[in-house]
């Protein structure tokens, strides 16, 4: 089964602001899903603003904390998709999500809220150890690991056919992707390439193209 659609969401996207993130911005604008953008850099705070984004936070920012733990109560997220993976970032998300229940809350509990928070890692741009300090967080909590491919597994065939049919008739406007350049299999093995399309950089994509020479 699939869980229903969620009225807000965290995601935590980083260096993929230029593509993944802004298809996920497009979804939940499209879909009326309140969406808190974690960046880390100017450039990308303005992208996402562009595109008409409400909540767009830069994690490099001082009072960055402060920010988020404001966006989620605003917005009530719950539920947050790290493509991170490693560090404290993903604690202070879930840091921020407990104190945003809390802030909601009418009664008091030593247990701290009883709304359930989620974060699904999907990524691993960073690969050190991910730090969690889970006394932060309440008792109403989840960390896991998130794949499309077992996602689609379990939604099963109904779903996944919907799913697949949204990508196609969205694939040149909610999914579209913008490629700095489109390169053959020989131009890719070019040092100079190879060093441009290895920086990852915001708004810098390759697609390589074997029919080309």
């Amino acid at each position: 089964a699939v869980s229903t659609k969620p009225s807000a969401v965290i995601g935590l996207t980083v260096k993929a602001a230029p593509s993944l993130g802004q298809m996920l911005q497009r979804i939940c604008a499209r879909d009326g899903i309140s969406l808190v953008n974690i960046v880390r850099s100017d450039d990308q705070v303005r992208l996402l603003r562009d595109m008409g984004a409400t909540h767009v936070l830069n994690s490099r920012d001082e009072d960055f904390r402060t920010q988020l733990v404001d966006a989620v109560t605003e917005t009530g997220a719950t539920i947050a998709f790290d493509a991170i993976g490693g560090g404290g970032l993903g604690g202070d998300i879930m840091r921020a999500m407990e104190k945003g229940a809390v802030n909601r809350m009418t009664e008091y509990s030593r247990y701290g809220s009883a709304q359930f928070k989620q974060l699904y890692v999907y990524g691993a741009l960073d690969p050190s150890p991910m730090i969690l300090d889970r006394l932060a967080f309440g008792f109403q909590w989840s960390v896991s690991g998130w794949l499309l491919t077992p996602f689609l597994q379990k939604a099963g065939a109904e779903t996944t056919a919907r799913l697949r049919k949204r990508v196609f008739d969205e694939l040149t406007t909610t999914f579209a992707t913008r490629y700095t350049r489109t390169i053959g299999l020989a131009e890719a093995l070019k040092p100079e390439v190879l060093q441009a399309y290895e920086r990852k950089a915001t708004g810098e994509k390759f697609l390589i193209d074997p029919t080309l020479n």
